[in-house]
C-alpha cells in the first residue's frame, strides 16, 4: 500500500506532486555469527549502555499502576453534537487555482502523429481543494503546503458559506504545513483554535477530525489514536530529503478533501494536521496521518515572524539498528540505536568526531561499511531507533545550539559535543556534488526514491536501502537497491550525469 497526501484535485491534471523523502538507511542480512570472546566483553558494554539509557527512561513520569481494567465507554452523542456546533466555525474550505503548461517539446523525427505547428497545447487551469483551521484572529489560516503549492489563486470558504480570496503567507515543505491570511467577510467572526499541550497524546485516545472529504465541507469523522511517533519520507531530490517524526496515526476516516484539517481532542484542541492516508485506491482504510501539534508549535511562529523555519543537521546518514544489521556488523543481540553509516565532510557531526563506517564488505551481495558509531543517547534522551534521533533533533533543538551526543564505539561508550548547524538547502548541497567526479550516493539515493515513486514501482513504505558503486561498460554507476517489506526495486544510476539507466523489480 502507498501513502497519499489528502490534497483533492477535481480535474485529472493533477495540481499537487506528492512529496517523497526518507533518511538514508543501509540494512541487509546475513547469517549470525558466532559469539567470540571479543563479542562478548562487547556484550558487557552494552548491557552498560543499556543501563545508562534505562536510568534515564527513569526519570519520565511514571504511569499510574491501574488495580482493574477500565472499560472504555462510549463517547456521548450530545457531547459530540455540542462539540461540532462550538469547533466547526473555526474549520474552513480552501479551494485553489493554478496554471500548468503541458507541451511536448522536440518531437522525435520518427514520431508517428502529426500536430499542428505548434506542438504546445495552450495553458490549462488546474483546481484543487483542501481544508484549514483558523489560527489566529488576525486572519491567518493553517493548511498543508501540498494543498496551496503552486496555487495562483487561493479561496477560502467560510463554515457559513461566505468565502474570501487569500493570500499565501509561507510555505514548509519539509513539515508540509503552509500558512495563509484571509479577510474574513462580514458575518464571520474569526475564532481561532486552541492548541493541545505537546505530547499530550496516548495511544487509545479518541480525537476527531473535521474538514472537506472528497468536497463535502464541514464533516466531523471520530475515531481513535492508533500510533504514535510514526516517521514520514518528506521533500524530494530538489527540495532536500528528510524524515518528519513524530507523526500521528489515527483510524478517525480522513479523505481526499481533509489535507490540512485538524486533528482536535475531545476538548475540541488541535493535537495534529490531517495531511495523508496509506491505501492502495487512496481512500481511507483506517489508516491516516497527522502532522503533531509539537510541530505545529514550532514551524508556525517562525513561518508568521519570519517566513521560514530553520530545521538543525548533524550531518549524518544511516538506520535504526535492527536485528538483520547486527547480524551484519557482528554486534551482540539487542543492541539499539541509530547506526551511523556514513558522514557528511565537514559537517556536524564530522567536526565533533563522530564515526562513519570506514570498512567496505560485501555480505551475502549486500554492500555494508563497518565500523560506524552507533548513537544510543543524545543529551541524555535514549535513542533507540533514527527515528528517535530524528524525533529529538526536530523537536527539541534547534541550528546553533550544543548537543551531547552519546555513541558505542568498538565496545566503549563516549561522549561527544556537536554543535548543530542549519540544515542545507538542496540546491547547495547538490550544486557541490554534481561535480566532475559525479554524483555522491546521496544524490543517487533521493534520484532512486523519486524514480520508484514516479513509477509506483514500491505498495509499500521503503525500509531498506542499498546502494552500490560499480561499472558497466567501464562507465561508472551507482546501483540502489530500495526494498518494502515484500519488494525490491533496483534503479541504475550513471554516476557522472545522473540518468536513470535501467529500472527492475523483483
Amino acid at each position: 500500500m502507498s501513502k497519499y497526501p489528502l490534497h483533492k484535485n477535481t480535474f485529472v491534471i493533477p495540481l499537487i506532486i506528492i512529496l517523497l523523502a526518507a533518511a538514508i538507511v543501509v540494512s541487509g542480512c546475513a547469517a549470525a555469527p558466532l559469539a567470540s570472546d571479543a563479542a562478548q566483553a562487547t556484550a558487557a558494554k552494552v548491557a552498560q549502555v543499556q543501563e545508562t539509557v534505562s536510568s534515564v527512561a527513569e526519570s519520565e513520569p511514571e504511569r499510574a499502576a491501574q488495580p482493574a481494567p477500565i472499560i472504555a465507554q462510549p463517547l456521548d452523542q450530545e457531547a459530540l453534537a455540542d462539540l461540532y456546533d462550538r469547533i466547526v466555525p473555526s474549520v474552513v474550505n480552501i479551494q485553489v487555482t493554478g496554471v500548468s503548461s503541458f507541451g511536448l517539446g522536440e518531437l522525435p523525427e520518427d514520431f508517428p502523429f502529426e500536430f499542428p505547428d505548434s506542438p504546445n497545447f495552450p495553458d490549462m487551469p488546474t483546481m484543487g481543494e483542501g481544508s484549514g483551521w483558523i489560527y489566529d484572529d488576525q486572519g491567518h489560516v493553517v493548511t498543508n503546503n501540498h494543498v496551496v503549492d503552486g496555487a495562483e489563486e487561493v479561496i477560502v470558504i467560510f463554515h457559513n458559506g461566505l468565502w474570501a480570496e487569500a493570500e499565501v503567507v509561507a510555505t514548509d515543505p519539509q513539515s508540509d504545513l503552509a500558512v495563509i491570511k484571509v479577510v474574513a467577510p462580514e458575518g464571520v467572526n474569526l475564532i481561532p483554535f486552541p492548541l493541545a499541550e505537546a505530547d499530550s497524546m496516548r495511544v487509545g485516545y479518541s480525537v476527531i477530525a473535521i474538514g472537506n472529504p472528497f468536497g463535502l465541507e464541514s464533516t466531523m469523522t471520530t475515531g481513535i489514536v492508533s500510533a504514535l511517533g510514526r516517521s514520514f519520507p518528506v521533500g524530494n531530490a530538489l527540495t532536500g530529503n528528510f524524515t518528519l517524526p513524530a507523526v500521528i496515526q489515527t483510524d478517525a476516516a480522513i479523505n481526499p478533501g481533509n489535507s490540512g484539517g485538524p486533528l482536535l481532542n475531545l476538548n475540541g484542541e488541535v493535537v495534529g494536521v490531517n495531511f495523508a492516508i496509506e491505501s492502495p485506491i487512496q481512500v481511507n482504510s483506517g489508516v491516516g496521518f497527522a502532522i503533531p501539534v509539537s510541530i505545529i508549535q514550532r514551524v508556525i511562529p517562525a513561518l508568521l515572524d519570519r517566513g521560514e523555519y530553520d530545521y538543525p543537521y548533524i550531518g549524518i546518514a544511516g538506520q535504526s539498528v535492527t536485528p538483520q544489521l547486527v547480524k551484519m556488523l557482528e554486534l551482540p543481540q539487542n543492541v539499539l540505536g541509530a547506526y551511523v553509516d556514513d558522514v557528511v565532510t565537514d559537517g556536524p557531526a564530522d567536526k565533533a568526531g563522530v564515526h562513519g563506517g570506514e570498512q567496505a564488505v560485501q555480505i551475502d551481495g549486500v554492500d555494508m561499511r563497518l565500523g560506524g558509531d552507533i548513537i544510543v543517547a543524545i543529551d541524555g534522551a535514549p535513542v533507540r531507533s533514527f527515528e528517535d534521533l530524528v524525533s529529538y533533533l526536530v523537536r527539541k533543538t534547534e541550528p546553533g545550539q550544543q548537543a551531547t551526543l552519546t555513541v558505542m564505539r568498538d565496545g566503549e561508550l563516549l561522549d561527544l559535543s556537536i554543535e548543530l548547524s542549519e540544515r542545507p538547502t538542496a540546491e547547495i548541497e547538490f550544486s557541490e556534488e554534481l561535480s566532475m567526479d559525479g554524483i555522491s550516493a546521496s544524490a543517487a539515493i533521493a534520484i532512486a526514491r523519486d524514480t520508484i515513486f514516479q513509477e509506483k514501482l514500491l505498495d509499500g513504505p521503503v525500509i531498506e536501502t542499498v546502494v552500490t558503486q560499480d561499472e558497466s561498460d567501464g562507465q561508472p554507476i551507482w546501483t540502489v537497491d530500495l526494498s518494502d517489506e515484500i519488494t525490491t526495486a533496483t534503479v541504475v544510476i550513471d554516476a557522472v550525469t545522473g540518468d536513470v539507466l535501467d529500472v527492475s523489480v523483483k
